[in-house]
């Protein structure tokens, strides 16, 4: 398999970390966001939205979206299960995913940021409160449905789902854009307990081909 992605991509992110996991081994292919490479010609035939990540199977097969991706590596490789296979269980994960994947991240990435400032006018200041806000907005309803999942390690339970591989990327964003996480304490412990985590320190943005200081 071969991986098109962008270390500090949260989209890309959440698929390193789901092939950690799972322990499956791919190509790196680092593709610039900030100098535009996504943009390309090249990448475009690749993605049409012109994004990352972008996995090319064994078959030579294109998968763009990376909730997508994830659902493709969990039927190729079911342990460990990252959506489990009970209606409800697999529902729960599904919207804590949806919730950082739908809500959260589209309109806080790079492309709307982008337009913001070069097509509407916003300076650094709006368009940091524009992004604080939101992601303000998603991690309380965020952290309203993990409280109602009990005390665990992780999102749900004793074993990583598809909501962890979500919910590392969004925070190490909302860190690195300095939003105040104070108020979300269920959140930022299962984020720290990923963290500890060899697969998730193996998927990390620092220990990409393509990392940039």
């Amino acid at each position: 398999m071969q991986l098109y992605s962008f270390f500090n991509s949260s989209t890309s992110y959440r698929v390193r970390i789901a092939l950690a996991l799972k322990g499956l081994d791919y190509d790196y292919h680092g593709i610039n966001l900030r100098s535009g490479e996504q943009r390309s010609a090249e990448h475009r035939e690749r993605s049409p939205v012109g994004g990352v990540p972008v996995l090319i199977t064994d078959e030579g097969q294109q998968l763009t979206q990376s909730l997508a991706i994830i659902d493709y590596l969990d039927a190729l490789q079911p342990q460990p299960r990252l959506l489990p296979a009970e209606p409800l269980a697999r529902a729960r994960v599904l919207e804590v995913a949806h919730l950082i994947a739908c809500d959260i991240h589209p309109i806080n990435n790079l492309r709307v940021l982008g337009y913001l400032q070069k097509e509407l006018g916003v300076d650094a200041a709006q368009k940091d409160a524009w992004y604080r806000h939101w992601v303000a907005e998603g991690l309380a309803a965020l952290e309203v449905l993990l409280e109602r999942q009990g005390s665990h390690p992780y999102c749900f339970g004793e074993q990583p789902t598809l909501a962890d591989c979500c919910l590392v990327p969004q925070v190490a964003n909302a860190e690195r854009m300095g939003c105040d996480l104070s108020g979300y304490p269920k959140v930022m412990a299962i984020y720290r307990h990923c963290l500890a985590q060899q697969a998730f320190q193996a998927a990390a943005p620092s220990r990409q081909p393509d990392f940039i200081a």
